[in-house]
């Protein structure tokens, strides 16, 4: 078997056996890893085994490892190590959205961005909009780990510590733009509420770029991976459910060669960028 030496080498992080509902993370990590080959000498290693090998290498991209409400403290000991070691990582840890937990969305609501209304202090409950039902969720949760779902009058029993509190919106459908930096790559929607990864293409207008473009500027990542994931609303408005910078699946079996070949592109740009950067200190 051939091989070839790259100038740079990357650890590329992921769990290789996390079992995701609708989705095969493990599937989307190996095509990836495999075309960054082309440009970067790579090793794969789990998120419980990262802190001890990153300093091996020029950067440490983190992909689909996981949520970290799994692996908490090991997730805190990879982010104190890379800023100890002036690690360069990828998404950075300078993420304003789920990498640093749920609690931006009260701000954006707060500030008034177009985002699903969210507090998380009784005495906000009254900003909320009525609704027939809410939703309660862990600000630290993902992949709906800990979620429910309470009537109005169930409000008064919920202790909102460490929670997130949001009126649940009867959307038509929920869609998703992926963004490597600041730049747009493609657009995926699942038609079917109930089916949430069961996306197809979507063709998103000039004001749908717009709104996304929006919370990519506002979170100012360097370089990364992002995904803007949105539900449009029954008055046709586009409403923020969660901006992933930390990880985001990216769904790359569900877009034709053209989107795939531009992302992967687009991505190893990037990490041409974070290679050229100083490590951080």
């Amino acid at each position: 078997m051939g091989a070839h030496t790259n100038d740079e080498s990357i650890l590329y992080v992921t769990d290789l056996g996390y079992e995701a509902r609708g989705r095969r993370y493990c599937d989307e990590d190996i095509w990836l890893s495999g075309r960054l080959r082309e440009w970067f000498d790579l090793a794969l290693c789990h998120p419980r085994d990262a802190a001890a090998l990153m300093g091996r290498f020029d950067a440490v991209v983190v992909r689909n490892s996981g949520p970290v409400i799994h692996y908490r403290e090991v997730y805190e000991e990879f982010r104190e190590a890379a800023r100890a070691g002036g690690v360069r990582l990828f998404n950075p840890l300078t993420g304003k959205g789920d990498m640093s937990g749920k609690e931006y969305l009260f701000s954006l609501f707060g500030e008034g961005y177009p985002v699903i209304p969210s507090v998380g202090r009784r005495e906000d409950f009254g900003l909320l909009p009525d609704a027939d039902e809410y939703v309660v969720k862990p600000v630290l949760g993902a992949d709906s780990v800990g979620l429910r779902f309470v009537e109005r009058g169930g409000l008064d029993g919920v202790d909102p510590a460490g929670m997130l509190v949001q009126p649940r919106i009867p959307f038509t459908y929920e869609v998703s733009f992926y963004f490597v930096g600041r730049n747009f790559q493609y657009a995926l929607y699942a038609p079917h509420p109930e089916a949430r990864w069961v996306l197809e293409t979507y063709e998103p207008t000039a004001a749908d770029l717009e709104f996304a473009q929006r919370f990519v500027d506002w979170n100012d990542l360097p370089y990364g991976i992002q995904r803007v994931d949105a539900c449009r609303a029954p008055d046709g408005e586009l409403l923020l459910v969660e901006l992933e910078d930390l990880n985001p699946y990216l769904s790359l079996d569900r877009v034709g060669e053209r989107e795939r070949e531009g992302f992967v592109t687009a991505m190893a740009a990037s990490l041409r960028e974070v290679l050229g950067s100083p490590r951080v200190r």
